[in-house]
């Protein structure tokens, strides 16, 4: 089971993730408990699903599943370590995948 980061290390990989992010994106990566959560704005149906496909690759790859919804262009993710009960590396893995998914479909 992957450990649980502290305070200190989420402030840290959170930042790091929400380094550059675009204004129109979405929403920038936010601490909410024991998740992060982002939205991702794209400009239709097709670029969030083509999104989320490709993300879905990934988390399968890594065992590591989102909690997410789409309507229309819009996908909203919370990701946690449930086993852990908290925030791994893994939820922050996964996110900067996310956000590279994301380039040039925003």
């Amino acid at each position: 089971m992957a450990e649980r980061l502290t305070t200190a290390e989420i402030e840290t990989a959170l930042a790091a993730l929400n380094a550059g992010t675009p204004a129109d994106s979405g929403t920038l990566w936010q601490h909410r408990g024991v998740r992060i959560e982002r939205r991702f704005r794209f400009p239709d149906f097709v670029s969030a699903f083509a999104f989320m496909t490709e993300v879905a690759l990934v988390a399968e790859r890594m065992n590591h599943h989102p909690e997410w919804s789409n309507v229309y262009g819009n996908v909203e993710v919370a990701l946690t370590t449930h086993d852990a009960k908290g925030l791994t590396r893994l939820d922050f893995e996964l996110a900067r995948a996310m956000n590279e998914a994301a380039i040039g479909r925003l």
